[in-house]
């Protein structure tokens, strides 16, 4: 090797790696979502990101900054999609229901993803001294209920649900529902056994919603003519 060779390869080794944001909020994603929050320490952020202590802190500067930004992170990626699956302006409110709840079965048993809702899989074992983080978590679980019924709200407006219906009994059911579906893929339900419990919940669909009946007499009118 000459001496210009070892100057560059000397300079090639000091050169700092550049910190890619994004891929570093993802591998964090996965080790949150796969161990929760409290069992998820700033050592292992450290080997999973490939990221020196240091670079997360002026990035996010500290665990729980970067919980927060991989939060977020999620949303992104996966809660958006389920969001604009169920807000689909050509599907009638069972089929919006119906399809958001097989997108998010769908998410939950992705064997390239840790199984279950990212939200309910790290607000699980938390310390008193993790308040904040529980304060995030809860928020995230209101503000999917509140999306159903807000949802539900717009739909009935439209006609499509009875006046009578409760639209946040009926948000709160379908959340306690998702709750269910990503306790059971954690514990190792196959994606056929979560769409096997929608079959279920959709089989109970008219007695939920409370089907608006002007819907259904213009039914027998439509095939008629």
């Amino acid at each position: 090797m000459t001496i210009n060779q070892d100057v560059c390869v000397k300079k090639g080794r000091g050169r700092p790696k550049l910190f890619d944001r994004e891929t570093a909020l993802d591998k964090a994603l996965e080790l949150f979502w796969a161990h929760g929050y409290e069992a998820t320490s700033m050592s292992d952020l450290v080997t999973a990101t490939g990221a020196k202590a240091p670079t997360l802190y002026a990035e996010f500067e500290n665990k729980e900054g970067l919980f927060r930004a991989v939060m977020h992170r999620y949303i992104e990626k996966f809660t958006a999609q389920r969001n604009a699956t169920l807000r689909c302006e050509e599907s009638c409110v069972s089929k919006g229901i119906e399809n958001y709840f097989r997108a998010t079965a769908e998410c939950f048993t992705d064997r390239d993803k840790p199984a279950g809702c990212f939200f309910i899989c790290t607000s699980t074992a938390l310390s008193a001294s993790s308040s904040e983080v529980a304060d995030m978590l809860r928020a995230k679980h209101h503000s999917q209920e509140n999306s159903l019924e807000t949802f539900l709200q717009e739909r009935q407006v439209k006609g499509e649900l009875s006046a009578s219906t409760d639209t946040r009994a009926l948000a709160k059911y379908l959340t306690c529902v998702l709750q269910g579906m990503s306790v059971r893929a954690r514990e190792g339900s196959t994606r056929e056994e979560l769409d096997g419990i929608i079959d279920t919940m959709m089989q109970l669909w008219p007695m939920l919603s409370g089907v608006c009946q002007t819907t259904a007499a213009r039914t027998p009118q439509l095939a008629e003519s």
